[in-house]
């Protein structure tokens, strides 16, 4: 997928899903999310038949729409080659869960893993982390090991709620969206975010950052659809050079 065709966000065919599956793999190795054959996005199936992710045992910069499966509701492969993943279920069960995401995915960031371990929340320290003012920025609780059955699915699924995105302390982050722009950007923001909480932190401590009030504004202006796709499309470019 190039550059002009990937401002088709919303996918019309299996074909287009897997496309958009392997180019936000792509952007999210290239954003720096990639942990070696870990971590996995999936597209909502545009005919409902599951979700459209990687195949297992390739890394994140690795994929084209050839290593992309079809994976059912129960995890069944239903077109492409490959094993799927074991986690399968964190997209399925929360597709399942929230109607309006078409797209979510799972890192391994060790910038949020960093970040969870100190428990404490999110500050608004930048533009970056307003966007998660709105729904908050839960934490993942039943486990820190693998999602890999439905009833931890069902228990991230329920710890996300409505939120943008989710810290699973000791083991990454999900994020979810309504589109591939909206999803990958959220986890671009979030490791951002995390980063810059890091740093004001090791640095003796926050004493300054913008009120729940007016970080809600700044989401509004800051972060309208517009420009969390024109984030989209840097990423695309940039990933498309290398």
């Amino acid at each position: 997928m190039n550059v002009d065709t990937a401002t088709a966000l919303i996918p019309a065919t299996g074909g287009e899903a897997a496309a958009l599956a392997a180019l936000g793999s792509r952007v999210l190795a290239e954003a720096g999310q990639g942990d070696m054959v870990w971590g996995h996005l999936a597209v909502r199936d545009p005919e409902g038949r599951g979700v459209w992710m990687k195949a297992s045992g390739w890394g994140l910069e690795e994929v084209g729409p050839d290593r992309v499966l079809l994976v059912s509701w129960d995890g069944e492969a239903l077109a492409g080659s490959g094993r799927v993943h074991l986690e399968y279920h964190i997209h399925t069960e929360l597709m399942r869960a929230r109607p309006d995401v078409g797209v979510s995915l799972h890192t391994h960031s060790a910038t949020a893993n960093a970040f969870s371990a100190l428990g404490v929340p999110l500050r608004a320290l930048s533009h970056d982390a307003v966007v998660f003012a709105e729904h908050g920025l839960p934490n993942f609780r039943a486990t820190a090991g693998l999602v890999r059955t439905g009833e931890l699915g069902r228990a991230l699924a329920a710890d996300l709620g409505g939120a943008r995105a989710c810290l699973m302390p000791q083991h990454g982050l999900l994020a979810a969206g309504r589109d591939i722009a909206h999803a990958v950007m959220y986890a671009v923001l979030l490791e951002r975010a995390c980063g810059v909480q890091l740093s004001a932190q090791a640095a003796g401590g926050i004493r300054h950052w913008t009120g729940h009030r007016e970080s809600l504004e700044k989401d509004a202006t800051v972060w309208p659809p517009s420009q969390i796709e024109a984030g989209w499309r840097y990423w695309v470019r940039r990933t498309e050079r290398s």
